[in-house]
């Protein structure tokens, strides 16, 4: 486990009533390896319930600044209490980095084009996946000689446009590549009107099985992160549509 120190409050924002807030852990220990991973698990002192939050920021980030994100949602779990309520500059936690959900090409594989499909809150890893993708098509540009991506293609449901996070960091990178990355917003309970910059990208209902099954190939990897019935039904679609499991990779929020 490395030890690390948090840089708490880089940003504020609300989810409905509720609150979430952005957090930056600077690194103290070199030996993180450079992947895009699920979720830290981090044991704050005082503090007998044990933290796991998903990791939003890329690997450069971590590469460069030696910093990882973590999108944290305002809760009652006593680890989001303390990250909201007590945590101050330089608070230290032990933090252990795990998980299986993660996009690690290396630079000799095969182009695979990405399906993010993320509901609600599932959005902070496959955030980090599509920043990685980024930063990938940016190597590649400028170098020519790093791993060459495919398509990125992210579906985002929520109950309203309010509920969107990330919104504006998504759409930057649909900008500045628009021929490589697209998005697809989804709200189920849109009562407010929608922003003129919103609403290209915005679509009344949930994401369906027709828009999955559209973009299925055998060049295709498939990442579905949400609420477990989103997750086991498009898991479960893929899998009748014969896309091979080892191209489906999903992780659950309860």
């Amino acid at each position: 486990m490395a030890h690390v120190a948090l840089i708490p409050g880089l940003s504020r924002g609300s989810v409905g009533a509720v609150c979430t807030q952005a957090a930056s852990w600077g690194l103290k220990a070199s030996t993180l390896r450079h992947l895009t991973l699920a979720r830290v698990d981090f044991f704050i002192p005082g503090v007998s319930v044990v933290g796991g939050f998903s990791i939003c920021s890329s690997p450069q980030r971590l590469e460069r600044d030696r910093i990882i994100e973590l999108a944290v949602k305002y809760a009652d779990h006593p680890p989001a209490v303390w990250v909201h309520n007590k945590c101050t500059l330089d608070s230290e936690v032990a933090l252990r980095v795990g998980g299986e959900f993660f996009f690690d090409p290396q630079p000799t594989d095969a182009p695979r084009n990405l399906i993010l499909i993320a509901g609600g809150v599932g959005i902070n890893p496959l955030l980090s996946i599509l920043r990685h993708s980024a930063d990938l098509h940016r190597d590649h540009a400028d170098k020519g000689r790093s791993y060459e991506i495919g398509t990125v293609k992210l579906f985002y449901s929520a109950k309203n446009t309010s509920e969107l996070l990330f919104k504006k960091d998504i759409l930057d990178l649909v900008h500045e590549f628009p021929e490589k990355i697209s998005c697809s917003f989804h709200v189920t309970k849109q009562t407010a009107q929608i922003s003129a910059e919103l609403k290209p990208y915005v679509t009344d209902g949930r994401i369906t099985e027709k828009e999955i099954r559209d973009h299925i190939s055998a060049e295709t990897l498939f990442y579905v992160c949400g609420p477990p019935p989103m997750t086991d039904f498009f898991s479960k679609h893929l899998e009748s549509c014969h896309v091979p499991k080892e191209h489906i990779c999903f992780e659950k929020w309860w």
